[in-house]
């Protein structure tokens, strides 16, 4: 794509119609997302990203989004400990594609705003507007403790955060000179060129899970992540609905999208098999331990039977919507989610290289066929 009249509707509908949009997410991270032994879960390398990114783009899948990881779990597999740096893994990724959009997961305490703005912008250009932010504001004390940054208490992390976005924004404006006066951030004469490619401003997207995290993407972003319910598609248009009001009330649309885990096979009962396989016969279960931990969910805490859902939630796919069985089974639950209210999913592999060319050519078939996609 070469268009210096980039639009902000065509950055926001990630370069597609797709009523679904559908993207690979953590692909950055040894591993993966799935917490297992098995020896062909996915590496996390350079050439292995590249050739992934490449092929996802051929197939028409919308976008990458990597997790910011700067420190692993742990285990007997060391789970997600080598990752690739966000902003610097988009811009190669942005270099070597034509169409699909590639985030970087930023940080908001450990990056200033300037220089963040500065990489964005630099990889907005290399990607000519194909670039995506995801804003986080961080929850793992352990990696803050490496930067030696302090980690502020819940509600003042997203204070920070807005004025780090508020900061950025205004980097990204048709603004010359300008100071920046808040209560955390203050700058001086600040000058910041180029700006965003084609005179529209990269995909602003976040996942803050709590009211607080939830109102700052309403009040900021063009996408949210949420998680989808694993008991109805009702309970997850709810969830959607929430979402979308909250956003009109700020006068605001946004994007709601989930994450999810497929596990994709010929029949149904091939897709159980491996499933059991990778999150439960070879599970990494003391890497799923630790993760748990970190996330205050601890066995003293809850029921045994409420932490044992917990483990096996994390398993595979650390939380994401597990989505096993056959290409009609997988087709009919993204529909699902499509007829929730949703805007799209991103999705994690075992093996992201070994299994989207199956998913490429039996699932998206069945989702164009029912009109929320179109051909590559």
């Amino acid at each position: 794509m070469t268009n210096a009249n980039l639009s902000g509707r065509n950055r926001m509908s990630l370069h597609g119609g797709n009523a679904l949009k559908i993207g690979l997410f953590g692909a950055n991270c040894s591993s993966g997302r799935a917490v297992t032994k098995v020896p062909e879960r996915w590496s996390g390398t350079w050439p292995d990203n590249l050739k992934l990114a490449r092929m996802a783009d051929e197939a028409g899948i919308e976008f990458m989004l990597p997790i910011g990881r700067w420190k692993g779990y742990g285990g007997e597999t060391e789970y997600q400990g080598a990752t690739l740096e966000t902003i610097t893994w988009a811009c190669g990724l942005l270099q070597s594609t034509k169409r699909i959009t590639v985030f970087g997961t930023v940080h908001a305490p450990l990056f200033h705003p300037i220089i963040a703005a500065k990489e964005m912008v630099t990889a907005d250009h290399i990607g000519e507007g194909r670039f995506g932010l995801n804003i986080v504001v961080g929850w793992n004390e352990g990696e803050f403790e490496m930067f030696g940054v302090k980690q502020r208490d819940h509600e003042t992390r997203y204070e920070y955060a807005q004025e780090w976005i508020d900061a950025i924004r205004e980097a990204w404006s048709d603004r010359e000179d300008f100071d920046f006066d808040g209560r955390f951030i203050k700058l001086k004469g600040v000058r910041a060129k180029p700006k965003p490619y084609g005179g529209s401003r990269p995909v602003i997207m976040n996942a803050g899970t709590s009211e607080t995290g939830r109102a700052f993407a309403v009040r900021n972003c063009d996408a949210f992540f949420m998680q989808a319910s694993r008991v109805s598609a009702k309970e997850t248009a709810e969830r959607v609905a929430v979402v979308k009001a909250a956003a009109r009330g700020h006068g605001r649309d946004i994007g709601v999208y989930t994450v999810g885990v497929i596990t994709c096979r010929p029949t149904r009962k091939e897709a159980e098999d491996y499933h059991h396989y990778c999150a439960v016969e070879h599970a990494d279960w003391s890497a799923v331990d630790n993760l748990l931990a970190l996330r205050k969910v601890l066995p003293d805490a809850m029921s045994p039977e409420e932490f044992a859902q917990q483990r096996m939630h994390f398993a595979h796919g650390n939380s994401g919507l597990p989505i096993i069985g056959d290409p009609d089974d997988v087709a009919r639950t993204l529909i699902e989610l499509s007829q929730a209210g949703l805007t799209g999913i991103a999705v994690s592999l075992v093996n992201y290289a070994d299994e989207l060319p199956y998913i490429a050519a039996e699932v998206l078939p069945r989702l164009e066929r029912a009109g929320l996609r179109a051909p590559a």
